[in-house]
């Protein structure tokens, strides 16, 4: 997904970069090719690409969360304790 995305990037800066030393070309025809080739359509790639990630590192976090909302002590010693001892 990475690779695509920064190739776009390369062909957008390039393009931009033939716009801007053309001699029809202004700087601002430049900035403009890059923003609408480039920019926004990357950052608008990249989020929905990244959709199902944030989706799973969510559920993660609330399943997670879910496991440690009960509030109670652990029902075993703590680790490197050992346990106590009942007399009679």
């Amino acid at each position: 997904m990475y690779l695509v995305a920064i190739a776009w990037a390369y062909v957008a800066l390039m393009m931009a970069a033939a716009e801007a030393l053309s001699p029809q070309g202004t700087v601002f025809g430049a900035l403009v090719t890059l923003m609408l080739y480039g920019v926004l359509p990357l950052g608008l790639l990249m989020y929905i690409l990244g959709t199902p990630g944030r989706r799973r590192r969510r559920r993660a976090a609330e399943s997670a969360a879910e496991a440690d909302a009960g509030g109670h002590a652990p029902a075993g010693p703590a680790q490197g304790l050992a346990p106590e001892r009942e007399e009679a």
